[in-house]
């Protein structure tokens, strides 16, 4: 039997995984060279983004990477011959010797030697995977949305507090200029009051329904799956070997969100960013009026300010003295003119990075927190998975940000969890 099948695996593993040091090992700060010349990291999940994130780590000369993991072993045995073959040519200092390769995220979580580990896992892996690397004594980079449910998303913030951890989530628009340009010009009142935001990213997501295919040798796919409802495989969910797309296991609601938490996790990210609402949220969610309609959901926040879940993609701010509309690459604003005022010359300033990875490396040695700390991935997937939940019951919401729970009958608490298929339990982790 597989060992993730087997509660005594689950609950040595798990121990094992808890077992290393809470905090960096001595030898980062005793080491001749200084500890930014020598973090160890690992890497969870090698397809078409953690692949980008490994090609971007490789070229830091104070990044080290020493392990590998994926359930598949073509995807795995591909990045660590990319790892291997970087050290072999580029030698130094720095060369790993050889990588090693885990098919089971806890082997690689239990080496002493990882500093840091990137997660690249699907959604529905994001908050097992960091609760128990933050538990290791790893600092994290976990790729957005932060996690499947608004429970597991406060989980994992007190967990990485507990252990001080530092945590970036990958919602790297911040790091981007234009981002950061625009939510400062509306914190500092450039276009007047706010008086709404219209938010475009496609639609929720929708419980998968695809037929059944044989699985190749070489996939762990009941690994795959983990905590979501078993299923048979299909190649839409887990294309076998190395691939240069984004797999579409994302519009599933098992494994994840729809476009409301891929890309909303970057584009509400940016409307929070905006309102200042990095430690709170919206207090009112109201889905379409139409029975069927993939967008449309309208959020109010405790100051009056309206938000709408629009088709199309970007953030538009309005205000009563002018608008702004931002997307990757693209600033257009009335008047014009704001496109050219100095960011420095304003009273509030936001966190500036222009490198989301190097951000987070920098604080791993400084021990600050990054720009987009594991608090703001928390807020910001509530509110996705708030559109998510206003869509799929169509139904008026009120919320506490405070509290993170639905108030006055309009909502039920126990959507802000889900259900895990045996062993895997997000309580039983939190305990072990």
């Amino acid at each position: 039997m597989n060992a993730i099948s087997s509660r005594r695996g689950f609950l040595r593993k798990t121990a094992l995984a808890l077992a290393v040091p809470h905090l960096l090992p001595s030898r980062i700060f005793a080491a001749e060279t200084p500890p930014s010349a020598r973090i160890n990291l690992g890497f969870i999940g090698n397809g078409t983004q953690g692949r980008y994130l490994l090609g971007n780590c490789l070229k830091r000369p104070n990044v080290v990477v020493t392990a590998v993991c994926d359930v598949d072993s073509k995807r795995r045995e591909h990045a660590r011959n990319i790892i291997q073959q970087h050290y072999a040519k580029n030698g130094g200092t720095t060369t790993p010797g050889v990588c090693e390769a885990f098919t089971d995220f806890r082997d690689l979580l239990a080496r002493p030697e990882i500093d840091a580990v990137v997660i690249a896992t699907p959604d529905h892996w994001h908050a097992f995977i960091g609760i128990l690397a933050a538990r290791a004594g790893k600092d994290i980079y976990c790729e957005k949305p932060l996690t499947q449910t608004i429970h597991e998303a406060r989980a994992l913030v007190k967990t990485v507090r507990k252990h001080r951890r530092v945590f970036q989530v990958g919602s790297m628009q911040r790091s981007s200029r234009e981002f950061r340009r625009a939510c400062q010009l509306v914190r500092n009142g450039a276009i007047g009051t706010i008086q709404s935001i219209e938010v475009g990213v496609g639609g929720p997501g929708r419980w998968c329904d695809l037929p059944s295919e044989p699985v190749e040798p070489g996939l762990d796919w009941n690994l795959w799956l983990g905590p979501a409802p078993w299923r048979e495989y299909n190649a839409e969910l887990s294309p076998r070997g190395v691939h240069t797309h984004f797999p579409n296991w994302r519009s599933y609601r098992e494994y994840g969100g729809g476009m409301i938490t891929d890309w909303g996790a970057h584009h509400f990210d940016i409307a929070q960013w905006a309102l200042g609402m990095d430690e709170s949220g919206p207090v009112e969610i109201i889905p379409p009026s139409e029975p069927n309609a993939q967008s449309g959901v309208q959020f109010r926040y405790a100051n009056g300010v309206p938000m709408v879940h629009k088709e199309g993609n970007g953030i538009t701010f309005i205000g009563s003295e002018g608008r702004i509309y931002v997307n990757r690459g693209k600033f257009e604003s009335t008047p014009e003119a704001l496109v050219e005022i100095p960011l420095e010359s304003h009273k509030i300033q936001l966190y500036e990075s222009n490198d989301h990875i190097g951000n987070w490396l920098e604080c791993i040695v400084s021990r600050k927190r990054p720009i987009c700390d594991v608090e703001v991935g928390a807020r910001t997937v509530s509110v996705c998975h708030l559109a998510n939940l206003a869509y799929w019951n169509r139904q008026r919401l009120e919320w506490d940000p405070k509290e993170e729970s639905f108030v006055n009958g309009n909502g039920d608490n126990a959507w802000r969890d889900r259900t895990y298929r045996d062993p895997w339990s997000l309580s039983r982790v939190l305990q072990a």
